[in-house]
């Protein structure tokens, strides 16, 4: 415990004095203290709210409204948006109450509802028999005063204020060690809308906001369990961000939530303002180009996920919901695969494969084969190479790399400028460099459809996930303009070697693989039907099975027979 001494300040020469307010409701001036102790020197203890020297963490509140006062006005010193309004029980001027809040983060409504009006008009009536005492008031107005649905007890400085600070009132009472904390917050949120990132066509539009406790309920409505477990904590010194810790108990695997429990109590920051920082602190592999912790705004995703026995981070202030352990096969999963018939969706995802092996490596075949292994190419394709890249005085790797490079300069450019204008300069960017390029003679014709169809093909995966892939392109495109066909294949084996080391939280990244699993390559490359899906993922889920067996839909035995007529 530390030692607090008070310090005498003098009243400021000509201050007036505070008058008692008549109006049950909110302070008008929220962002002055509202006191009834008009004429009395107020003596602020020195505490310093300095981030390099918090002394105040350890405090907590004694039996006495002005000492608890003067030490929540001292840590919250020169913080004029943070209201301090005092007022009696009622009638009772024997028993004084402290409201402590943020204006900007509490609703005035609620707290002029359920909390003033309440406390200053329904006790102390002349007309009631019963008196309440000081040592009765705090049980009596936790339990009959007033009208919030949820209520806590605090005594420890450092939590009161972790209350504060998230939009909750507190209350003071006289007499009491113990404060009350209610749940009245009102700050303004975004509004659930689709996911600006990952669109869907079929399916739920619903994605995640800013808000922590609206992403929760979301995932509350989408699963109607008690098993779905939250649970909360802070992260960060100066920025004490809230964190939820997502999972359905008897599907995840124990392990893996541990793991997880263990790598976020390990982190020790400033502060997190998005879940890519907490990302970078339980991720696996800090050197790889592949993530091991993915990301979604999309509620069913997310949920899909938790069924599978994943686990998902929440962190307050974004909308992207961390999900772990991630696989490699996810890139080629999509949620909508699972609400169209499985024989389309395996389709597509095949699709998304070829677009993956395009993505990496297009621009690095066409450069070994018109470099190194052109009796591969049949001739009459051979000699239009030939013909267009007569005036193109560079290289064909010097000549592939400037139209990468440049294709990752317009895609930047159009996320980056405003919506109206980033797709069209995209694609007029695209279309007149390129014919300029050819009419100049800087790039050839097959250059300018080979690369781009490249290109294209990563925008078959999220946005996050095509950033390795564009990285990964060049060091493959070096290998195969140096040494043809052998260096791309080399740089695809160093690479497949690469994957097959990675883990996520234990869970082989390559899973199911490699290691091959066969009670899951159900939901690999291709998709069974629904009825077939029998079992979760092995090394994911800590029970195995997901639906009974003998589903499969048959037409009925004995057809319905056509009813004559008798007329």
């Amino acid at each position: 415990m530390f030692r607090i001494r008070w310090k005498s300040r003098p009243p400021k020469k000509g201050a007036q004095k505070n008058t008692v307010r008549q109006n049950p409701g909110v302070p008008s001036n929220p962002g002055r203290n509202s006191s009834q102790n008009t004429g009395a020197e107020e003596q602020l203890p020195e505490i310093s709210s300095s981030v390099t020297q918090p002394d105040w963490l350890n405090l907590a509140l004694t039996g006495s409204l002005p000492k608890n006062l003067r030490i929540l006005k001292a840590i919250f010193k020169n913080c004029d948006d943070v209201v301090f309004h005092e007022f009696t029980l009622g009638q009772n001027r024997e028993i004084r109450l402290a409201l402590i809040y943020v204006d900007a983060l509490s609703s005035s409504e609620r707290l002029s509802k359920e909390i003033l009006i309440p406390l200053k008009t329904n006790f102390g009536q002349p007309a009631t028999n019963y008196k309440i005492s000081i040592e009765q008031a705090f049980e009596y107005i936790k339990n009959i005063g007033a009208d919030v649905t949820e209520t806590e007890e605090a005594n420890q400085a450092q939590t009161i204020v972790d209350h504060i600070l998230s939009g909750e009132a507190v209350l003071l009472v006289e007499g009491s060690s113990k404060a009350l904390i209610f749940d009245t917050r009102g700050y303004k949120t975004r509004d659930i809308s689709e996911s600006p990132s990952d669109r869907s066509i079929r399916g739920s539009r619903e994605a995640f906001v800013e808000d922590l406790y609206t992403n929760t309920s979301l995932l509350r409505r989408r699963i109607k369990n008690p098993a779905l477990k939250v649970e909360t904590s802070k992260i960060g010194r100066v920025n004490r961000t809230d964190l939820a810790l997502i999972y359905i108990e008897g599907i995840v695997n124990p392990k893996i939530l541990q793991e997880a429990r263990q790598r976020l109590s390990r982190i020790d920051i400033d502060g997190a303002l998005e879940g890519g920082q907490i990302e970078e602190f339980i991720e696996d592999s800090a050197y790889s180009l592949f993530p091991t912790v993915f990301h979604s705004d999309r509620v069913d995703k997310v949920a899909s996920k938790l069924m599978e026995g994943r686990v998902a981070i929440i962190l307050d202030g974004t909308p992207f919901v961390l999900t772990v352990p991630a696989l490699f096969i996810e890139y080629f999963q999509n949620p909508e695969d699972y609400y169209q018939r499985f024989m389309f969706s395996s389709a597509v995802r095949i699709l998304r494969l070829i677009n993956f092996f395009l993505s990496i490596s297009g621009s690095a075949l066409y450069i070994a084969l018109s470099t190194y292994h052109s009796e591969l190419l049949p001739t009459s394709l051979l000699l239009s190479f030939i013909a267009q890249r007569e005036m193109v005085p560079f290289p064909l790797f010097v000549e592939v790399f400037l139209m990468e490079i440049t294709f990752e300069i317009l895609r930047e450019a159009g996320l980056r400028m405003p919506q109206t204008l980033g797709q069209a300069v995209s694609i007029v960017g695209a279309v007149v460099l390129g014919e300029a390029g050819v009419r100049a003679g800087i790039v050839s014709a097959a250059t300018v459809i080979i690369v781009p169809i490249s290109a294209i093909a990563s925008f078959s995966f999220l946005y996050s996930s095509t950033i390795a892939f564009r990285l990964i392109r060049f060091p493959i495109i070096i290998a195969a303009s140096v040494m043809g066909l052998p260096g791309f294949i080399i740089m695809l084996l160093l690479f497949f070697i690469h994957l097959a080391s990675l883990r996520s939280f234990g869970v082989p990244y390559l899973y199911p693989v490699a290691p091959l699993s066969d009670n899951w390559q159900q939901d690999t490359f291709c998709r069974v039907p629904w009825w077939a899906m029998l079992k979760r993922p092995r090394f994911l889920s800590g029970n195995l099975r997901r639906e009974s067996s003998g589903q499969i839909p048959q037409p009925p035995a004995d057809p319905p027979n056509r009813e004559v007529s008798s007329k």
